[in-house]
């Protein structure tokens, strides 16, 4: 499809709309996308997102008090879990892992799927969320749609459209379904395509463009009436991705994502449901320097993701007590190239592999249990162990830092969790403990010159670098009434043998802008808490507010602060509806990062606070519903960069955008 083309469709949509409402107007229809978030504790809970309509999965969790990112760019961004990096937490599609191909993280798992093709997203803390894996931060799983089967013959879907003025983007997502007793087909598209933003001073944010296809297509069959038989695929495509913060930008990504499932239900006994599936995806990722002609040498980074695996699952039900056992097993192959290219082409080029062909095998089983003491008491606990090993083919690389490094890595890992509930009468009271281990990521074992622009450096992975092994508490109080409701969370983490890279006195740097080398080692300890508060309150039939207040603290074992911490932040939220209309507004910010970290290239930065406003109407179309909204982020045109933006690049500046939803 023609880009232009993308454009002109949404002004169509636009301008065709007052031909074609009818008379009456329809309630509002607040459903998005992405319809519920499982958060652990709290069962699936709503998680709408009414001051903007068309989001991203990025923008999507980031509305959660839980999740922050670290931002290289307008696109793709970093999900921290608890203010941990990605490495440090399961980050899965409907269980299954999937690993990305780039070493400098710019395709994490969120950035290959749409907000169009997804349900519900669970997230579980600590080491809840070692169900599908070891972990520390904990799990967010994705959880693709899946049409359910119907009496009768039906069809159903959504077509979006729309822009945003400041990076002149345009995009169009749609989904169908088909659905009959024993049939089910679905599949969603989206196309979005975006130039350079610009800044709240109103300068352009050079290399901060992206174009991105997704697609997906799901076909179910009911096998007998307890069983059924799916298959899943997703393909996703980004093209001329621009990454400000780095020396680098992306020139093609594509992902392959495919599964196939058997679920077998069951009306009596103890065994509710039996689900197993076969899984397999492959991506590609292409890093190169070809638009910068700034650069004095130049630059190719290809990267390289192979993933098989299988996960089967048991559910148990037995009057008070419910559990789920699980059998995760994969193998993952992980190469990264490198190849610097001098000013005098016809001499000899660097070539180095980043990530020396490293294949990762894991199995391990892991189970969740809950037992209900009484109508208001119940206890959670469960874990998980796992045999975890790595190979690499070109050892020779890593055994220029540590020779006799280990070409063979097994490593056991262990998890244990466990969380007591107790209601009484509006409130709700919870408390748990957590003990893991977690294994290096390919890049901290296997690591060879990976170059950092935050700080500068080159990081070097050591293969026999230890198990990170977590203890974790954590607590929640909850106050809910009918028009008022209060949530405070709080939990600490202890993590021995904490993963970092620490300058090395031996090696020079590789990349001529790097000041030096790091390695991969291990601090004797680090500790990590985090805190929020969520509250919200039904002023009136047609008046809600809601706010989010957080705040994090993190040190290592000699009290220097740890990188990427969020300092305390708020977002806070009206939402006034009537009938067919809505109107909402929502402020955001953080206050002063004091707690940062120079060694690894943090400075302070100051504080800023973000206006957004949007309305909706929503109507009917022939035998369609529609909905119609448009918006302004940033309204005053802040000029900011937050603690998580690499390198201090700046945020976008004002952006007024309007998008356009018709569903059947």
């Amino acid at each position: 499809m023609k880009m232009n083309a993308v454009a002109i469709v949404p002004l169509l949509f636009v301008s065709l709309v007052p031909l074609c409402l009818r008379g009456q107007a329809v309630e509002k229809d607040s459903t998005r996308y992405i319809e519920e978030v499982r958060v652990q504790g709290k069962g699936k809970r709503k998680m709408e997102t009414p001051l903007k309509m068309t989001i991203s999965v990025d923008e999507f969790l980031a509305s959660s008090q839980h999740i922050s990112f670290i931002k290289r760019g307008a696109y793709a961004w970093e999900p921290l879990l608890n203010n941990m990096g990605s490495e440090r937490s399961n980050l899965t599609i409907d269980g299954m892992h999937i690993f990305g191909a780039c070493t400098d993280k710019m395709d994490p798992i969120t950035s290959y799927v749409e907000s169009n093709n997804l349900a519900t997203i669970e997230i579980n803390l600590g080491q809840a969320g070692s169900m599908h894996g070891a972990t520390v931060a904990g799990g967010i799983d994705l959880k693709r749609r899946n049409t359910a089967f119907a009496a009768a013959k039906t069809w159903s879907g959504a077509y979006q459209t729309g822009m945003e003025a400041n990076n002149k983007q345009f995009f169009n997502l749609g989904n169908v379904a088909y659905a009959d007793q024993r049939f089910v087909a679905e599949g969603s598209f989206s196309v979005r395509k975006a130039g350079n933003y610009s800044d709240g001073n109103g300068a352009t944010v050079r290399h901060s463009q992206y174009n991105k296809f997704n697609s997906s297509v799901g076909l179910a069959y009911k096998t007998s009436e307890q069983s059924s038989l799916r298959l899943d695929a997703i393909f996703d495509r980004a093209k001329d991705v621009g990454f400000p913060a780095l020396p680098m930008d992306l020139w093609l990504s594509r992902a392959i994502i495919t599964s196939a499932t058997y679920k077998q239900l069951f009306e009596a006994g103890l065994v509710k449901a039996w689900e197993s599936k076969v899984y397999y995806n492959a991506i590609e990722h292409y890093m190169d320097d070809t638009t910068r002609p700034e650069n004095l040498v130049h630059m190719d980074m290809p990267g390289w993701s192979t993933t098989y695996g299988l996960l089967s699952k048991l559910t148990l039900q037995r009057e008070r007590y419910a559990s789920d056992i699980q059998i995760n097993a994969f193998e993952n192959v992980s190469i990264a190239e490198m190849r610097m290219y001098p000013q005098d082409r016809s001499r000899q080029t660097m070539f180095a592999y980043s990530w020396p062909w490293v294949t990762t095998r894991y199995g391990g089983l892991s189970m969740n249990n809950s037992w209900a003491f009484s109508e208001i008491s119940q206890i959670h606990f469960g874990g998980s162990l796992g045999l975890h090993e790595n190979y690499s083919k070109y050892i020779e690389f890593n055994r220029i830092f540590h020779p006799g490094a280990s070409q063979n890595k097994t490593r056991v890992l262990p998890s244990l969790h466990t969380r007591y509930e107790l209601q009484v009468k509006d409130f709700l009271l919870e408390a748990g403990l957590g003990y893991g281990h977690r294994a290096p990521s390919v890049s901290e074992g296997y690591g060879y010159y990976i170059y950092n622009s935050f700080d500068r450096y080159d990081y070097i992975g050591n293969p026999d670098l230890r198990n990170e092994v977590s203890y974790e508490g954590n607590a929640r109080i909850s106050y809910r009434k009918e028009k008022f409701n209060v949530d405070a969370q709080a939990n600490y983490f202890h993590i021995r043998h904490y993963i970092i890279g620490r300058i090395l006195g031996l090696g020079s740097p590789m990349n001529y802008q790097s000041v030096g080398v790091k390695g991969y080692t291990s601090l004797r300890y680090a500790r990590l808490f985090n805190v929020s508060v969520k509250g919200d309150y039904t002023i009136s039939k047609h008046l809600h507010w809601n706010g989010i207040l957080t705040y994090a603290r993190a040190q290592d074992d000699n009290g220097g602060n740890l990188p990427f911490i969020r300092p305390l932040s708020y977002q806070t939220a009206l939402h006034y509806g009537h009938g067919p209309f809505g109107l909402q507004t929502a402020v955001n910010g953080d206050f002063l990062h004091r707690n940062y970290s120079p060694e690894f290239g943090e400075d302070q930065t100051p504080a800023y606070t973000i206006w957004n406003i949007s309305a909706d109407y929503s109507f009917a179309l022939m035998k369609w519903k529609g909905n119609l909204q448009v918006g302004a982020e940033n309204i005053f045109d802040a000029y900011y960069s937050t603690y998580a933006d690499w390198g201090n690049i700046p945020r976008m500046g004002r952006n007024v955008f309007a998008s356009l939803r018709i569903s059947f």
